[in-house]
Order: structure tokens, then C-alpha cells, then sequence
């Protein structure tokens, strides 16, 4: 796992007339405030990348659907710099990933219907922390 990444499984409470998915408490790991929590659609096989947040935080977790979230790791003296790592969200594989600042994040929508993605960020969005490159920039083989 690259250094700083964390997975959280989480607990799906099965009711009548619909479940309760859990999704983050403050007393949680990888908690470090709270700026916004937000939610992304993520159309069957579109892929969504590459973004780098310098200070967000991220906590990302899946209610509907499927996500292949891939992290490349090019932080300057990091021991796990190079290296990716892959990880698929579901209500199969239920729990959040918490991502820190300053690795490259990619998705793609892996169900055949649109998938419903969750980010409860430790700030609020701001446009002017985010660097971009085009999909092809980081080599990944996303089939």
C-alpha cells in the first residue's frame, strides 16, 4: 500500500425498507477535519483522472455501484514513490479509502449502471489546490 493510504472496511446495517451504510465518525482513522462532503457520478467504464490535491484530504466510499480507484504515488523522497495502487469500492468490497494530499488519483465506473461515489474532504473545495494531467500522462492500463 503506498505510504499514507488507508482502508477502513465499514458496516452495512441491513433494514427493512432500505439499509443504513456507514460512511465516517470523527473519531475514525484518517479523520482530519471536516471542509465538505460531496458526491460524484461515475458513468459504466468512463474514467476520470488524473487530479492531485496539494492540502485535501480524501475519504472516498462507495454506496451504489462500482469504482476502480487507482493512486500513483510521485511525492519527491517518498518510499513508496512510483508505485500505484488499486483498489475497488462496492457495496461488495464496502469501506472508505482515505487518500492524503499530494498523490494522483484516477476512477473509473466498473458497473453497468452509473455509480454513486462519496468524498468527505477535510476542506472545501478550491479549484487553485488542484494540478491536472491528461489520462495518457501517468501509464496506467485501465482495461
Amino acid at each position: 500500500m503506498i505510504e499514507g493510504i488507508i482502508f477502513t472496511p465499514l458496516y452495512i446495517v441491513e433494514t427493512e425498507g432500505g439499509d443504513v451504510l456507514h460512511a465516517m465518525k470523527s473519531s475514525d482513522p484518517g479523520f482530519s477535519g471536516f471542509g465538505e462532503a460531496y458526491f460524484s457520478t461515475v458513468e459504466s467504464n468512463a474514467i476520470k483522472g488524473w487530479k492531485l490535491h496539494r492540502e485535501m484530504v480524501l475519504n472516498l466510499v462507495v454506496p451504489k455501484g462500482a469504482v476502480r480507484v487507482v493512486i500513483f504515488d510521485e511525492r519527491p523522497g517518498s518510499p513508496t514513490k512510483k508505485n500505484y495502487n488499486e483498489i475497488i469500492l462496492s457495496r461488495a468490497n464496502y469501506g472508505r479509502l482515505t487518500i492524503p494530499s499530494q498523490l494522483w488519483v484516477g476512477f473509473q465506473g466498473i458497473d453497468e449502471k452509473t455509480s454513486l461515489l462519496l468524498n468527505i474532504a477535510n476542506i472545501q473545495h478550491d479549484p487553485n489546490e488542484i494540478d491536472r494531467k491528461e489520462l495518457g500522462e501517468i501509464v496506467f492500463d485501465w482495461r
